[in-house]
């Protein structure tokens, strides 16, 4: 019987910031709204928040971390736990979307790429192991997972690292209340290709970009104080419309993926959904469960992290994965043969999923 050439998980990491950033960090925020000042108390603004996200806390990188430098911890951690020379592997991939921003500049710096950065600070030095970035909305690094896979099943890799990571903190307006959603993070992991009996590691994916109709929904603006004239851009969100997007078109591409792989949602063990809002990803997974004539979705399906750690963007999946693989999730875990979903949807606006057995 011939064998199969696998694209499997190896190794992970991640970093999660020690700075500890609570509801009560906002209450002598001032907030502002289409240039007026929010008339609500922030203690009610900060509880409405978290009863829609979900979110209590977020983690801020210190003040002389970059997103390469986290990136590169978890890096150093996902390389140690698959027990493997640095030296061997062939790529690296590093998924953001701000690049390094230091602390209190609103510049965005990613002169040479993170991955060239990463590696440098790795020290690792074999020619051969490619160094470049991947800026896809918070999909990044669930994209970077799918490219790492053509390179091995192409024959061009035996290992590929890919990294997500972020310091939203850097870039998000202090006047927006949507700025009390976002974190810094980074996860990390280290897939290769290995030669099996069975077909494991990724069985398929599914990628989509709705830029046409939705690239608007998240986007680069000025501050909403307004008397701001720093001429800085920082990230806005439509909020509404983006969470009505998430909940229709994220289930069908899930779906798709599921589909491709000759599998149906009964296969699922666990699910890896970014973590963007808690809300949304409740109504995401409905609306899946929906599509194949189900009403509801099985408890201990969905691991979340977004209550303590926020949204770290492209760093929220490894992260989250990491997590679990650890037993750091309480009352979650994964055994071989389980099947999984891995997700996320951002500005782009793209989707997308790739389903894996381990």
């Amino acid at each position: 019987m011939s064998k199969v050439l696998n694209t499997v998980i190896i190794g992970t990491g991640s970093y999660i910031p020690e700075n500890i950033i609570s509801g009560n960090e906002f209450l002598n925020s001032t907030f502002f709204e289409n240039g007026l000042k929010l008339e609500k108390e922030n203690s009610e603004i900060i509880h409405k928040f978290s009863e829609i996200t979900e979110i209590v806390e977020r983690r801020y990188a210190c003040p002389d971390q970059l997103s390469h430098h986290i990136g590169a911890s978890a890096a150093e951690k996902a390389i140690a736990d698959a027990g493997i020379d640095k030296e061997t592997l062939d790529y690296i991939i590093f998924c953001h979307n701000f690049g390094d921003i230091p602390l209190g500049s609103n510049r965005i710096d990613v002169l040479p790429s993170l991955a060239a950065k990463v590696k440098q600070r790795l020290g690792i030095s074999n020619p051969d192991c490619v160094a470049y970035d991947i800026i896809f909305g918070c999909p990044g690094w669930v994209q970077g997972a799918i490219q790492a896979n053509y390179f091995i099943k192409s024959g061009d890799a035996k290992r590929v690292l890919v990294i997500g990571a972020e310091t939203l903190s850097r870039i998000v307006d202090p006047h927006d209340r949507d700025s009390m959603i976002f974190s810094d993070g980074a996860g990390a992991v280290i897939f290769e290709g290995k030669e099996e009996d069975n077909k494991m590691g990724i069985l398929a994916h599914k990628t989509e970009t709705h830029a046409l109709n939705y690239s608007n929904l998240l986007v680069m603006g000025k501050g909403f104080h307004p008397e701001e004239d720093s001429g800085n851009f920082y990230l806005k969100m439509n909020g509404r419309k983006l969470y009505e997007f998430a909940v229709v078109q994220v289930p069908q591409v899930i779906k798709k993926a599921i589909d491709k792989a000759g599998l149906t949602i009964a296969d699922i063990n666990i699910v890896f959904v970014h973590q963007a809002n808690g809300k949304m990803d409740t109504a995401i997974m409905k609306r899946l469960f929906k599509l194949y004539g189900k009403d509801t979705v099985p408890e201990n399906l969905v691991p979340m992290t977004i209550s303590w750690l926020g949204n770290s963007s492209v760093a929220t999946v490894p992260t989250l994965l990491d997590l679990v693989l650890k037993e750091q999730v309480n009352g979650y875990s994964v055994k071989p043969g389980d099947i999984a979903v891995f997700a996320s949807v951002g500005a782009g606006m793209h989707i997308n999923a790739f389903i894996y057995r381990f």
